[in-house]
């Protein structure tokens, strides 16, 4: 203590000197009491700021000035940058149609561990399903591209990226071929070309096929149709390598599902279609009689799927019960539908859409057989029929034996019978 008082003594002379020093700046006066300072109180090891300069009655110097200024533009050109970062990730967004993207993900994902047999490829699985991502997005995007002086006319899209300008058109087909190709590349390179051809050919039909087929013929509702039932045979693919029989299931779900799915939104959505000068099915369906029917045979459709999953060894018999059970009731809502056709019941229907689609999914997941117990009930069934064929092999040895030793016939080989022939073995 008593050597930092004479420390502080020795810097107050010098700071005397140099007050009655002409040429001495302020910064050579400031700048010994701040070493004062911090001499006297060794814990304080901080560099003199710009306020300590103010409360000692200086100005600072230009060079804490220009430093000051730096870190201001500094934080507002980080704060702009993340500003447009937001910008661009929300058009992006908007123009993926994410949430519509992520329902067929889920769809290629359920496709590829029913296509996985018994054991699943995580990692092949993630792959798969961010290829799909990409794709389904640039084939979003294009279809807005595509579309944009049609979605400015209707309510529930001019306020879309592209019709409400917060995004050009050149920047969103640059985005949407990026992501086209990075999620066909990424099909190619880690699950195999059959999966990426299926992704490419499933862009291509959505982008240059249904949309401009929307502006022209009701029969897009169709193809759509076959657009949405592709990604979950995709996700089959990718896991196997090869298109069977029992990869059809999960598609032809998809595409039945789909008809009363969409009758629905374009019997709501009926007025903005027609204003947005698209040739949907409802439109030219006043009373929506055909609509409703159209919708309900498709559901009628859906009933025998959960037997066929069964009978060809994908799920086990629980699952017939439960997809049986779950189709009755989208299909008691498409003729409630078709008894009275309001909006009311088309919201209704298009809200019982919604709920099919994950159950059945899930479903098919929780009671779908493994290779293994594919295997080991057709060791049971053969062995079974070994067992059966044994039986009969046995039983008809043993009736042959029974006739090979069956006792002669005798005639009569004593009067007064004498002319009758010798006794003899009947022939088997």
């Amino acid at each position: 203590m008593w050597r930092n008082s004479v420390s502080f003594s020795s810097q107050l002379i010098r700071l005397n000197k140099t007050l009655f020093n002409p040429s001495t700046s302020a910064n050579d006066v400031v700048r010994p009491l701040l070493h004062c300072r911090s001499e006297f109180h060794p814990y304080s090891s901080s560099p003199p700021s710009s306020s300590d300069y103010l409360k000692l009655g200086f100005q600072p110097s230009d060079g804490l000035r220009a430093l000051s200024a730096t870190t201001s533009d500094l934080a507002s050109l980080t704060s702009k940058y993340a500003d447009l970062t937001r910008h661009y990730a929300r058009c992006y967004w908007e123009l993926s149609k994410a949430r519509l993207s992520m329902l067929v993900v889920a769809t290629s994902g359920t496709g590829y561990v029913l296509g996985s047999g018994s054991a699943v490829d995580l990692s092949g699985l993630c792959y798969t399903c961010a290829g799909t991502m990409m794709v389904a997005a640039s084939a979003n995007s294009l279809n807005q591209v595509f579309e944009k002086y049609n979605d400015a006319k209707m309510k529930r899209t001019m306020q879309r990226p592209l019709p409400s300008g917060r995004i050009t058109r050149p920047h969103a087909v640059a985005w949407a071929c990026t992501a086209g190709l990075a999620g066909t590349a990424l099909l190619a390179s880690k699950a195999n070309m059959l999966a990426a051809g299926l992704g490419a050919s499933n862009l291509i039909l959505y982008a240059f096929v249904y949309t401009p087929l929307k502006q022209i013929h009701p029969v897009n509702t169709w193809v759509g149709a076959v657009v949405g039932a592709i990604p979950p045979l995709l996700g089959w693919v990718a896991a196997s390598g090869q298109i069977s029989l029992n990869a059809m299931i999960l598609p032809a779900a998809l595409y039945f599902w789909q008809i009363p799915h969409f009758m629905a939104l374009a019997y709501l959505c009926r007025n903005d279609y027609a204003a947005g000068g698209f040739r949907m099915f409802s439109l030219a369906d006043a009373s929506g009689q055909r609509t409703a029917s159209v919708a309900l045979r498709n559901c009628a459709y859906l009933i025998p799927l959960g037997y066929v999953a069964y009978d060809w060894g994908v799920t086990s018999g629980w699952f017939c019960i439960e997809s049986t059970i779950l189709t009755l009731a989208i299909s008691a809502t498409a003729f409630s539908f078709y008894r009275d056709r309001t909006t009311h019941k088309a919201r209704r229907m298009f809200h019982a859409s919604l709920l099919y689609l994950p159950v059945f999914m899930s479903g098919i997941l929780f009671h779908r057989i493994s290779d293994n117990q594919q295997c080991l009930a057709e060791e049971s069934s053969q062995s079974m029929a070994e067992l059966s064929m044994s039986s009969q092999d046995g039983n008809a040895i043993q009736k042959h034996k029974l006739k090979k030793h069956r006792p002669p016939v005798s005639y009569a080989s004593v009067a007064p019978f004498p002319f009758l022939p010798v006794p003899s073995y009947v022939s088997s």
